[in-house]
């Protein structure tokens, strides 16, 4: 695995199993100075003193014999982001299980907890699977379901998912090594696909409803970020909520900026989005009354464009 999602899981298994070593994702630059950081997967791997190997890819021989060489009983994978080839997936005896955050098959693909808010789903979950060729395509040994509440963030979701999916994993796993599960095929008339979010993402459509646009800012939180444009400047929504309709607001136009005394908000295709805290590019995220006090000219301003 790579990022925090998986780190869990892998604090789970070694508590409980041999860790004969970790694959993750090579150090990456990262921040204004571009300083090489590490995947959180490397540096708690590192912290419990476990051999680590950072292949750029895993397409490669050397990479192949180098897993090879570990002689795995089993591998197990959480976000680790490379599709594993056949050659790979043949080396462990228990074969390659993936802690996936869907229930699948629902949301195959490297972003199902977005996925998931966006579309506006009451509940999501995890999936233990054993993995095939295809993508996230192989039969499910066990899955637990989790509410999506009306403020989670992916942000935040990810954390829950993480701890729920390291949990189903070491209670699946005796028994799996045993024999005694047979997993069954996912139903492929049920599958749907989601993509890696990009940064345009991020950026808000004022027609659409307040109700959608509430969910992208919490699906692109923390990242890509949701945004808009105020006076040619990048503005961020950092959080906001959904209201009904506001007598003042339904004369605005969508994107116009309305005063909801005491807070502030934005006319949308259908109701509005009240803001909660937002950020101009350059500076310090601000709640929106703070904001609004020192840009007096804020409320009644039309927000949009790419910016």
């Amino acid at each position: 695995g790579t990022p925090n999602f998986a780190v869990p899981a892998l604090q789970a298994l070694e508590q409980d199993h041999q860790v004969v070593g970790v694959v993750t994702q090579p150090d990456r630059p990262a921040g204004r100075g571009r300083r090489l950081v590490a995947p959180p997967v490397k540096e708690a791997a590192q912290a419990l003193g476990l051999d680590v190997f950072q292949p750029a890819t895993l397409r490669r021989p050397e990479a192949v014999e180098r897993l090879v060489a570990w002689q795995p009983d089993l591998v197990v994978v959480a976000a680790f982001g490379q599709i594993l080839r056949p050659e790979v997936l043949a080396i462990p005896p228990h074969g390659c299980l993936n802690v996936h955050a869907s229930l699948l098959p629902r949301y195959r693909g490297a972003a199902p907890i977005p996925a998931a808010i966006l579309a506006g789903d009451e509940r999501t979950g995890v999936t233990i699977m054993r993995m095939d060729e295809g993508l996230d395509t192989g039969p499910m040994l066990a899955q637990a379901d989790w509410p999506i509440g009306s403020r989670d963030t992916t942000g935040s979701l990810t954390e829950v998912l993480a701890r729920l999916g390291a949990g189903l994993l070491v209670e699946v796993l005796p028994g799996w090594l045993a024999g005694a599960i047979a997993p069954r095929p996912q139903d492929e008339a049920q599958a749907t696909y989601c993509r890696t979010l990009r940064k345009e993402d991020g950026l808000l459509d004022w027609a659409l409803p307040a109700a959608h646009l509430d969910r992208q800012v919490r699906a692109c939180d923390p990242w890509p970020g949701a945004y808009t444009t105020w006076a040619g400047q990048r503005l961020k929504i950092l959080r906001a909520r959904p209201l009904p309709g506001r007598p003042g607001a339904r004369r605005a136009e969508p994107g116009r900026v309305v005063d909801l005394a005491p807070g502030m908000g934005v006319a949308a295709g259908e109701g509005v989005l009240e803001l909660l805290e937002v950020q101009l590019a350059g500076k310090s995220a601000l709640d929106v009354q703070a904001f609004g006090q020192g840009r007096r000219d804020f409320v009644g301003s039309p927000l949009g464009g790419e910016g």
